[in-house]
């Protein structure tokens, strides 16, 4: 890394500025200072690396040839670089910050957190709820927690519980079906948004050919849910989201037939890094959690709609 001694830093974050942003106002801007000293900045940096980055242009600047591929890995090293400024920022030993996808929080993790705290009272959660995976070990994230088949590039997955869905819908509703093939003339709600289909549940019912009524599409898990505890027909979904309505009568599963995904629940963390003490102390308490509600459910399951079949 000796080469970076014959280029100012202050020069290369101008050319990327400039580059990705696409003027030299909006660089400006940016960096906090005028235009002319980015402008300056951009020639003295260009006469350094002995390459003319930019063409000056009615247009403005443009990236020439040479300029294109040495602004891509620019911006790449200055993403490197705030990124690690975040986490040098947001480290703190008591606080553990969670990656989640926003319906696992709401349907299911948030509402345990005072069994956490307590147990740990020494650590404070932090919640990032979004569907972007993010990576660990370039973020301020410690733990990630994700649905879906655990294959994702530079980082570390483990499985917590493999996904298993069946219908569910309001009791009353439940109370009209007696045979799997019931459920035909019910409306579905759909979530478009879903990685299964309700091909996967009606072949393990021994309903292959047969085609659902669809009802309402939604693009989020929630709103199906929330429509069908108003009653609005069946919507097939899996062992978090529902748990808790179901335990407490809000939902039934009318027949206790479950079907795999080939998806699951993982934890994600920074691939090669060995886990923090508070990283394994949540992990535990989220397994203890988790086995806890799904044993709760399949008891349920069994008392209310019989012998459970998982295919």
């Amino acid at each position: 890394m000796k080469n970076l001694n014959t280029v100012h830093m202050n020069g290369l974050r101008a050319l990327e500025a400039v580059g990705r942003l696409g003027s030299l106002q909006a660089a400006a801007d940016e960096l906090g200072v005028s235009i002319g000293a980015i402008s300056q900045q951009v020639i003295k940096t260009e006469r350094q690396l002995g390459h003319t980055i930019f063409e000056r242009t009615g247009r403005g600047l443009v990236a020439t040839e040479i300029g294109r591929p040495i602004l891509a890995r620019l911006t790449e090293g200055v993403q490197k670089l705030s990124e690690a400024v975040t986490l040098a920022q947001h480290r703190d030993n008591n606080c553990l910050t969670i990656s989640v996808a926003p319906i696992l929080a709401s349907r299911w993790l948030v509402r345990r957190f005072d069994s956490f705290a307590r147990e740990h009272p020494e650590i404070t959660l932090r919640v990032d709820a979004t569907t972007r995976l993010v990576d660990p070990a370039s973020s301020d994230v410690d733990l990630g927690i994700r649905v879906g088949n655990g294959a994702w590039p530079d980082v570390h997955a483990e499985l917590i519980l493999a996904q298993e869905v069946f219908p569910v819908c309001a009791p009353e509703l439940a109370a009209r079906l007696k045979a799997p093939a019931d459920i035909l003339s019910i409306p579905a709600m759909i979530d478009n948004q879903a990685m299964f289909r309700w091909d996967v549940w009606l072949r393990a019912a021994g309903l292959e050919d047969a085609r659902i009524c669809q009802g309402h599409v939604f693009n989020e898990a929630s709103l199906c849910l929330d429509a069908v505890m108003a009653g609005q027909g069946v919507m097939l979904a899996w062992q978090t989201l529902t748990a808790d309505a179901i335990a407490e009568g809000r939902l039934a599963a009318p027949f206790n037939i479950r079907a795999r995904t080939g998806f699951g629940h993982y934890f994600v963390t920074a691939k090669g890094v060995r886990d923090s003490r508070k990283v394994q102390i949540f992990k535990a308490w989220l397994t203890r959690e988790l086995t806890r509600s799904i044993d709760g459910l399949k008891q349920r399951l069994a008392e209310t709609a019989g012998e459970p079949v998982v295919v």
